[in-house]
């Protein structure tokens, strides 16, 4: 067998879906840990899906092989994206835009609360953004579990949500190892696009 005969390259759709398959596989190893850990059980409710739209919302659908056969409720931004990709899903529309947004902070606060009441959460699983921040907080003073995923695009500082939610996060998960020296006892799961 020649050189070129023993060397075939993957087609590049190939490699990411393996890749992703990793990953996926680390993330669903580690959040049936969370859930024995802290008694989570598919009998207390639904598990609660939190991003912003765009980017962070494509992250949270990347995880599907964790999350297809959970109760789940998404709260996210009514936007274009948003629709189109979770049509067959249950959806609470978050308050945006959320940077530095005092108003919608505390509207997105009021609508954690009334969700939280209403749904009692097994499990929170976010990718941020800001959206993020009142679902953590609050989920923290009830006990219910959170687990966030910081976004693979920010390597060398830490983004403004990943920073708030740490404190509140049961379980705190990064996407490239230079991540990990920035957010110290986190762990590395591989990117998720």
């Amino acid at each position: 067998m020649s050189a070129d005969e023993m060397y075939v390259a993957s087609p590049p759709s190939l490699v990411r879906s393996e890749r992703l398959t990793v990953v996926v596989d680390h993330v669903a190893d580690a959040l049936p840990e969370v859930e024995r850990v802290e008694g989570v059980s598919s009998g207390l409710g639904p598990v609660f899906l939190v991003a912003s739209s765009g980017g962070h919302l494509a992250q949270l659908l990347a995880l599907e092989g964790w999350w297809r056969d959970k109760e789940r409720v998404w709260v996210t931004f009514d936007k274009s994206d948003s629709r189109s990709q979770l049509t067959e899903e249950r959806v609470e529309w978050a308050y945006h835009p959320t940077t530095r947004n005092v108003k919608n902070l505390l509207l997105n606060t009021g609508l954690a609360f009334r969700l939280l009441r209403r749904h009692r959460p097994a499990m929170i699983v976010s990718t941020g953004a800001a959206v993020a921040f009142p679902f953590f907080v609050l989920a923290r003073l009830l006990g219910i579990p959170t687990i966030y995923i910081e976004v693979f695009d920010r390597v060398d500082s830490r983004t403004l949500t990943g920073r708030l939610c740490r404190p509140f996060s049961t379980r705190f998960f990064v996407q490239w190892e230079q991540q990990r020296r920035l957010y110290p006892g986190s762990t590395v799961i591989g990117t998720l696009l």
